[in-house]
């Protein structure tokens, strides 16, 4: 079964047909899906202008990522959660945007950069620990992970416009992008 297939199965369940058509469920879905994403975000914005050292650069990293990271994980859990339901909701069109593909592509470049940082640099965390200037290496996972953090909240917001639908003509690199296919049913 192709991802398609899969979606359009997906799409014909009751409970994503009961979502996508609820109107306030879906309404409730989409708003904690944005709070969660603004507490995410933010709190790992402010971990991640610490390993910049642009931000609380008197208080230790190690104390900074202890305290945010709670809040840090409690954004990310929920956001995944309430994604998914919005994913649910609609998944075809939401599989066939262009700017969709490109936030998962995007978070997943943000876990492995994530990922990256614990294995090489989390562990000598405390060499540097109070430090008001971190290390290259660390500076740079702060900034690549900002980067891919405005990356994803950008496309995120761009998924609600259409631009690229594959109902409509388009040059075919984009359809290709966008995961369109030719109805050959």
């Amino acid at each position: 079964m192709s991802l398609l297939r899969f979606c359009e199965w997906l799409g014909a369940t009751p409970g994503s047909i009961a979502l996508h058509n609820s109107l306030y469920a879906y309404l409730i879905v989409s708003t904690v899906h944005v709070v969660t994403i603004a507490l995410f975000a933010g709190t790992a914005a402010m971990l991640d202008l610490r390993l910049l050292g642009a931000a609380l650069r008197d208080v230790p990293l190690s104390e900074v990522a202890a305290r945010l990271r709670p809040w840090i994980v409690t954004g990310f859990l929920l956001m995944l959660v309430s994604g998914g339901l919005l994913f649910y909701a609609n998944p075809v069109p939401r599989y066939q945007n262009l700017f969709f593909r490109t936030k998962m592509l995007l978070l997943v470049l943000a876990g492995l950069n994530a990922l990256a940082f614990q294995r090489q640099t989390g562990r000598s965390l405390a060499a540097w620990d109070l430090g008001t200037r971190p290390p290259t290496r660390v500076r740079i996972a702060g900034g690549v992970a900002l980067a891919l953090l405005a990356g994803i909240i950008l496309s995120g917001r761009m998924i609600a416009y259409d631009w690229f639908d594959c109902r409509r003509p388009q040059p075919a690199f984009v359809s290709v992008l966008a995961g369109c296919v030719a109805d050959a049913r």
